[in-house]
């Protein structure tokens, strides 16, 4: 049954916060990583990203609407690194550019952003049913 709560902008623009910073601190020095992580968890974070993002913008969407513009974007901005003009070449050189857009098309990329993006359709389904039960306690009643 879909839900019929409108997500909290905030709690979900708090989450692109929190993804900002961890994805920030998974491709830097402060601390050290496994190999695997230190590879794949940057992508998957970024992806995450994007989905609490979609969240925000659209707090109405059901989850799997959300997943799947969510998708899409990474998808699509994946696929643009095949893509070399100079000037979108000249935007990669900007550090925001180059964090938003990439350098070079990876598969493996794809497979993080799926990754992301599903814990973060688990995370807002979670917070969805929070919502759910929190209104049914307060109300009395179920939805």
């Amino acid at each position: 049954m879909p839900h019929t709560l409108k997500r909290d902008r905030r709690i979900y623009f708090g989450l692109v916060l929190a993804a900002i910073l961890s994805g920030l601190l998974s491709r830097s020095t402060l601390i050290e990583l496994p190999d695997f992580l230190a590879t794949y968890a940057g992508d998957a974070i970024w992806a995450l990203m994007v989905f609490f993002l979609t969240c925000t913008i659209f707090p109405m969407w059901n989850t799997r609407h959300i997943v799947i513009v969510a998708l899409l974007f990474s998808f699509g901005i994946e696929f643009s690194q095949l893509y070399h003009a100079p000037w979108i070449e000249e935007i990669r050189q900007i550090k925001l550019g180059g964090l938003i857009l990439g350098f070079g098309f990876k598969p493996s990329d794809l497979a993080c952003y799926s990754v992301g993006i599903t814990i973060g359709a688990g995370i807002d389904l979670f917070l969805l049913s929070r919502m759910t039960s929190s209104t049914e306690n307060q109300t009395g009643t179920h939805l």
